[in-house]
């Protein structure tokens, strides 16, 4: 039978701030349920709580190690591109919140393959495949240039690098709808009426969803270049994966979440998802365990409408949890008014610069990606 303790105590026993307690309950890694004698509160497995700090503080084999790195572990991979210190995001050792005041989204594409030249001219693109839903197009423009774009392996840096930055303009026409020159923030910006003020905050989410080190979309698209696939299916992979609710996704559930306010009061439609402990989605996140400086950075750039600004201070104020990227890539959208698929669509063109800096990166390695299974099934037969 499970035993339940207080949040006191299992910060204590744990080691950890209340911020990253609650991260781990809205990962599924500890259970909790509403305290009987005072709803507000919460109590937490203590079976859960004692396996979260064994495993904090153990020493274990290196077969442990690695299973537990898939999710929220150690780095697997060395890379060169992007980090996370101090609850702070670095591309290339530059702080992309800094970035993301002055420049350009392809300017931060450039840095995040490395390549310290002039920008480079893409070459000539046909017209975007037809389709009414921009994620549609999208898709199918990578699934095309990856049917019959040539294998990465072995082929020059320049000619990648080029390569690469037509593959941004390809995403980018199919989001649009046409071929069209200029900043890919503004190409999006005229494609949903923006104006200037939305164009600019469309290059700030751009520069701050570029990378987020090895996250599932960016492994998916390592793994698919370490084969010496072409450009094309490596971002067509990351593509794939991103589409998940527990990744470019999480939007969706945050628009949901909005959607319950709206309906309920934004600290009615809080106090029902924390009663029961089911996800509240836009807020905390295991790598920022003080708060999403993504969030903050964009936030500040302009006043979230409502309901997004009354789930910010009701959050605040039963969890103290503060709101992620996908929060302020939603209340960005609700402020603009751009279309419910907006925040997937700017996560997936933003995204697709880290895919290709990334996939270039794993072909330089040579080496591909191949793990072992620890097999639990069936005992072999005989």
């Amino acid at each position: 039978m499970t035993s339940w303790i207080a949040t006191e105590e299992a910060l204590q026993r744990l080691g950890v701030r209340p911020q990253t307690l609650y991260a781990y309950v809205s990962r599924g890694r500890l259970r909790a349920q509403p305290d009987p004698r005072d709803p507000r509160r919460s109590l937490y497995s203590s079976t859960d709580v004692d396996g979260l700090a064994n495993r904090r503080s153990r020493s274990r084999k290196a077969a442990d190690v690695a299973a537990e790195a898939i999710a929220w572990g150690e780095p697997v991979l060395e890379s060169a591109i992007t980090t996370v210190v101090d609850g702070r995001l670095f591309y290339r050792g530059r702080d992309a919140t800094l970035l993301a005041e002055t420049h350009t989204f392809e300017g931060v594409a450039r840095l995040l393959r490395g390549i310290d030249a002039p920008p480079l001219q893409s070459r000539l693109r046909p017209p975007p495949p037809p389709g009414e839903e921009p994620r549609t197009r999208l898709f199918a423009a990578l699934s095309a240039r990856a049917a019959r774009d040539r294998p990465a392996r072995d082929r020059p840096v320049h000619d990648l690098a080029v390569e690469a930055a037509t593959l941004l303009d390809v995403a980018a026409d199919a989001v649009c709808g046409k071929v069209e020159s200029g900043p890919i923030h503004e190409r999006l910006g005229a494609a949903w009426s923006c104006g200037a003020r939305g164009s600019d905050l469309i290059r700030r989410s751009l520069v701050l969803l570029a990378d987020h080190e090895l996250n599932p979309s960016t492994f998916a698209a390592r793994v698919a270049a370490s084969t010496g696939a072409s450009l094309a299916a490596s971002a067509l992979a990351g593509l794939s994966a991103l589409t998940g609710p527990l990744h470019g996704g999480a939007s969706e559930a945050v628009a949901g979440l909005a959607a319950e306010a709206d309906r309920l009061g934004a600290r009615e439609a809080v106090a029902a998802r924390l009663a029961f402990w089911t996800s509240t989605p836009g807020f905390g996140h295991p790598l920022y365990p003080e708060g999403d400086p993504r969030a903050r950075a964009l936030m500040k750039a302009f006043a979230p409408p409502e309901p997004y600004a009354g789930l910010q201070a009701a959050m605040r104020d039963a969890a103290g949890a503060p709101d992620n990227v996908d929060f302020a890539i939603s209340a960005m959208a609700g402020s603009l008014a751009l279309p419910a698929d907006a925040p997937f669509i700017l996560f997936a063109v933003a995204r697709t610069a880290g895919w290709l800096a990334h996939a270039m990166e794993q072909l330089a390695t040579g080496a591909l990606i191949r793990p072992r299974a620890r097999y639990v099934g069936p005992p072999p037969e005989a």
